[in-house]
């Protein structure tokens, strides 16, 4: 009998950080990890003042309250303020209409014609009408990555769960994914019905396949909401000043995550749990609420689905395929390189039907990694040679269709001469990676070590485990022995919830610092028995 194909939204909430993971068949495919801090994100609209204008860069710096300014583009500056544009453009054709009739006059005493083609905004013509000081509403479309401030741009939209608002755009459009000539005419009259302000525009999200009218009309409401709401931010603040910020990681992942696909959402902490079934009943798919699952183990809650065990592979340089092979990964500044290997003790190595099986197992992988490690600009992937032509289209049609889902924009180009597949994808925020670890100081940055956030969220999640379980009922108190500098942390930043552990599990905590450990190492125990508690 065959097995249901089943689609599972697991939800780990924490006081320091939040984590969602989408398992296909108990397989890890999505992952994403959100931390409170109060650096700019993807999708924030601010009210920014423009530092400088660098003509030679093309792009303005745009101060929007972060430590490092945001980058905006020439091209990125007139989808908000095309008034502001026109206005520029009517005032310089006048004045040279003017300049012209006054040199003809001069030469033979008759007015010139204001004749000719409208004149096209260019580059050069930002510094005169955007001018340093100038107040200016942005949206962050990348956010800061290492060095690099935000990156932002004029033209804002605004994403619901079924529609997405253009405030600037009177564009009317589908998602490209909704396929159908009847469902897509369908759904244009729904929206060519929808009242919209003047000027305005929307498209429709994937999501909304299938939806009534009323569904639609909800949305848009909501969505004008918070367009007012920013429109009044606009009146009553100074720069810079956020106005608008995105959904946290739980409602992103009701808006962008949550179909009819999805058999069941797991989540770990009840409030949460309340909330996602609230949310449900308001955008009026309250039958999704029996799919909420309150998780309640010993365990938490990436270890008791596997989880954990999986997301070590996504920190590894090389990942193991079915058939023996192996894809190693190596991220660089300018690059993300990818070779694929057919692995050792394989006597079919130089068979053309054993080359194209290993290819495609890597092709499915690298879709994959990529989209769990979050990594984007130019990807190469050097897989296996193959001699047939047949054999190479085979694997670009592949891979084409396994990067078509994925949410970051993604750009495949066929193999090329030298047996080289080229890629690009988009990436709007830091990698799994970045976020996870940091440079290590034991070996001068060639190396990573998880960062003090990192460890402090693993010895609270561990102490949690262990409080909990009732083969340690018995234990009175905890003692934890870890690096200094981890130590550090606990003490300072994140006191406050070692403080809630004592007081939700009625037990006493200490804390000491042990300089031989690694700061990755930390040992929990007994203080009354010296046992180690594990």
């Amino acid at each position: 009998m065959e097995e249901k194909d089943t689609k599972q939204i697991l939800l780990n909430c924490e006081n320091m950080e939040s984590r969602f993971a989408l398992l296909h068949n108990g397989k890890l495919e999505e992952y994403q990890i959100e931390r409170r801090n109060n650096e700019p994100r993807t999708g924030d609209i601010y009210l920014g003042r423009i530092v400088n204008l660098d003509p030679l860069l093309q792009a303005a710096f745009v101060d929007i309250g972060a430590p490092k300014n945001a980058f905006l583009h020439f091209h990125e500056m007139l989808p908000g303020y095309s008034e502001l544009a026109e206005k520029y453009r009517e005032e310089t054709a006048r004045q040279e209409n003017s300049k012209r009739s006054k040199k003809k006059t001069e030469e033979d005493g008759s007015a010139a014609s204001s004749g000719g083609k409208e004149r096209k905004i260019t580059a050069a013509d930002i510094p005169h009408i955007f001018k340093p000081g100038m107040n200016i509403l942005v949206q962050v479309v990348k956010g800061p990555i290492s060095t690099k401030g935000a990156r932002v741009t004029t033209d804002i939209s605004i994403p619901g769960r079924f529609l997405v608002l253009m405030p600037n755009n009177d564009h009317i459009g589908l998602s490209a994914k909704i396929e159908g000539a009847p469902e897509r005419e369908r759904l244009r009259k729904i929206l060519s019905e929808l009242t919209l302000p003047e000027g305005m525009g929307v498209i429709c999200r994937t999501v909304g396949e299938g939806r009534r009218s009323t569904f639609f009309k909800h949305d848009l409401t909501l969505l004008l909401d918070y367009w007012h709401g920013i429109e009044e931010g606009i009146k009553q603040n100074k720069a810079p000043k956020l106005l608008y910020t995105e959904p946290d990681l739980i409602d992103r992942t009701i808006r962008d995550f949550v179909t009819d696909e999805i058999d069941s959402i797991v989540v770990d902490d009840k409030e949460v749990r309340r909330h996602i079934i609230e949310t449900f009943r308001r955008i009026g798919v309250g039958r999704m609420a029996s799919n909420v699952v309150f998780y309640n183990g010993t365990k938490p809650i990436f270890e008791e689905y596997k989880v954990s065990d999986q997301l070590k592979a996504v920190f590894q340089r090389e990942v193991r395929l079915p058939s023996g092979g192996g894809i190693c990964i190596d991220e660089t500044e300018a690059l993300i390189a990818i070779d694929v290997n057919t692995g050792r003790g394989h006597n079919a190595a130089d068979q053309p039907e054993f080359i194209l099986k290993t290819n495609l197992e890597a092709a499915e992988e690298i879709a994959r990694q990529l989209r769990l490690r979050n990594v984007g600009g130019l990807v190469v992937l050097d897989f296996i040679d193959m001699r047939s032509a047949r054999d190479r289209d085979e694997l670009f049609r592949y891979m084409k269709k396994l990067v078509k889902n994925d949410r970051a924009k993604t750009k495949v180009l066929p193999l090329s001469k030298l047996g080289l597949m080229e890629m690009t994808r988009q990436r709007e925020q830091e990698s799994i990676l970045d976020q996870v670890y940091t440079s290590c100081p034991y070996c001068g940055g060639r190396g990573l070590v998880k960062s003090v956030v990192t460890m402090s969220a693993e010895i609270q999640r561990r102490l949690s485990s262990v409080l909990r379980d009732r083969k340690y009922r018995d234990v009175q108190s905890v003692r934890v022995f870890m690096h200094p500098e981890v130590l550090a942390r606990l003490r300072n930043e994140d006191a406050v919830f070692l403080r809630e552990l004592e007081e939700k599990y009625k037990h006493e905590l200490s804390f000491r610092a042990d300089p031989s450990l690694h700061y990755e190492e930390f040992r929990l125990v007994d203080p009354d028995t010296d046992a180690e508690l594990r």
